[in-house]
């Protein structure tokens, strides 16, 4: 399951263990094309990575605290510490192969 991180969660949800977060927005074609593939990877990975989405219009906050400029952006954390950065779409496999490195 793919949980909604808002400014007010989202340092608390992020601090432990490796977690996803999918910066995106409704207006955003290349954001809802990666969403599909967020949701399968949360179905395949979810009991190894806790994976979010946070809506960068509502949560200003946490998308300049992690420097997002353009979306998708997606942040890969290992106990609240950024591992890597990934802007624009990427396949299921690309992801899935780039979190395997941290587990």
């Amino acid at each position: 399951m793919v949980k909604e991180w808002t400014d007010s969660d989202y340092k608390a949800e992020t601090a432990q263990g490796l977690t996803l977060t999918d910066f995106w927005a409704t207006w955003c074609g290349p954001c809802r094309m990666q969403a599909p593939v967020i949701e399968q990877l949360a179905d395949e990975l979810g009991d190894k990575v806790t994976i979010g989405k946070v809506d960068v219009d509502k949560n200003q906050a946490t998308a300049a605290a992690y420097g997002v400029m353009s979306i998708p952006t997606m942040v890969i954390q290992k106990d609240g510490k950024v591992v890597d950065t990934l802007i624009g779409y990427h396949d299921k496999n690309a992801l899935k192969s780039k979190l395997e490195q941290y587990l």
